[in-house]
């Protein structure tokens, strides 16, 4: 059984069913999922797209939705009617549902553990007593988790698969028809509705602030496919589905933090990153992140490869500064920028994570028998 809260761990989890399809054929596979593990032929016994909610106030409106599927879920488990549950991110839910697991004898394996570095050990603990093994993807959680008597196995990040065939910048530009000589800006306000709705208005005002500065750039907008933008609120070209075609034909990116940050550095794409959340979700969140960097690209690098500006210290103006040098092909800025991101590629691992975690859960599964 999968348990995949939201886009990015469905995608994850898909391939790791697949993966798990080849070895292991006998095995049935159910899911809580989206139309990644569909396609897979995995069944969903809840689809997550009413799921993937952030912040600390908005979840709680998603609560009773969450108690249904946990209480469904539980009695799966008692039930003896899951060999194996496979957690993928979403800690929230997941933590509360490995517990289930813990009582009911079943054992864990996690993929895209909870980001105990950012939170604190605290955590740490409570992870240890409910899980058999952990997949992470980041270099720096292996032996942080072992550290506490995890399990921890490092099998890269599964980005890098999706980079295996990952277009030229000439590719990418002839695919989304942009001009081969021209500069291009490309902004990623987010995946999520909530997050696009307070990240939007501040890309825009940037994109505008840019086309002023430099009035033959192209702007385009990366976007999930079920996202729609009015016109009047975001008036350049919106691309669905094709992040990494849009950070290659790109000469620099706006980025929300995330997993994007990380799409950046594998495409080669120099990048600011900008992060707005609600006051009160912000002001509880200063108090309880332990790491001094948001985007992911310098959390992996351990220091500020790209320019941060969180909350007040969105002022598009402020940004633009931010971004004009990484559009110049020759600025110290965009080279430093550039070998930064070479540095983070070289701690993502190799290909290959999906079947590393399917030969991890096969093998959960045989020693349960």
């Amino acid at each position: 059984m999968f348990v995949a809260g939201e886009a990015s761990g469905d995608l994850h989890a898909a391939g790791v069913a697949a993966a798990l399809q080849r070895i292991r054929p006998e095995l049935s596979l159910a899911a809580v999922g989206g139309p990644r593990l569909a396609e897979q032929g995995v069944e969903l016994i809840y689809r997550d797209s009413q799921l993937g909610v952030m912040g600390f106030l908005e979840v709680l409106k998603h609560v009773p939705r969450h108690f249904l599927l946990l209480h469904t879920l539980r009695q799966m488990l008692k039930r003896g009617e899951i060999a194996l549950l496979v957690l993928i991110d979403y800690p929230g839910f997941n933590m509360k549902v490995a517990a289930a697991a813990k009582r009911s004898g079943v054992p864990v394996l996690y993929y895209v553990t909870p980001q105990v570095w950012a939170w604190g050990a605290a955590r740490i603990p409570k992870l240890a007593r409910l899980v058999a093994k952990a997949a992470v993807i980041l270099p720096f959680e292996e032996p942080l988790l072992r550290g506490y008597g995890i399990d921890a196995t490092f099998v890269g990040h599964p980005l890098l698969d999706r980079a295996l065939n990952m277009p030229t910048k000439q590719e990418a530009r002839e695919a989304l028809g942009l001009p081969q000589n021209m500069p291009v800006l490309a902004l990623f306000p987010g995946s999520r509705q909530q997050e696009i709705d307070r990240h939007i208005d501040d890309f825009v005002a940037t994109a505008r602030e840019m086309k002023r500065r430099k009035p033959g750039l192209h702007i385009i907008v990366s976007v999930a496919p079920t996202v729609a933008l009015d016109s009047d609120r975001c008036p350049f070209r919106l691309v669905h589905s094709a992040s990494l075609s849009v950070l290659r034909a790109a000469d620099a990116a706006l980025c929300k933090s995330g997993t994007t940050t990380l799409e950046a550095a594998i495409a080669d794409c120099p990048l600011v990153v900008a992060y707005r959340t609600g006051r009160i979700s912000y002001a509880l969140a200063k108090r309880l992140v332990k790491v001094p960097h948001i985007g992911l690209v310098n959390v992996v690098a351990g220091r500020e490869v790209a320019g941060e500006f969180i909350q007040d210290e969105i002022i598009p103006e402020k940004i633009a500064d931010a971004l004009v040098p990484l559009l110049e092909r020759d600025s110290p800025r965009r080279q430093e920028v550039l070998a930064g991101l070479a540095e983070v590629r070289g701690k993502l691992g190799s290909p290959g994570a999906a079947d590393r975690v399917a030969r991890i859960a096969s093998e959960l599964v045989g020693a349960r028998g």
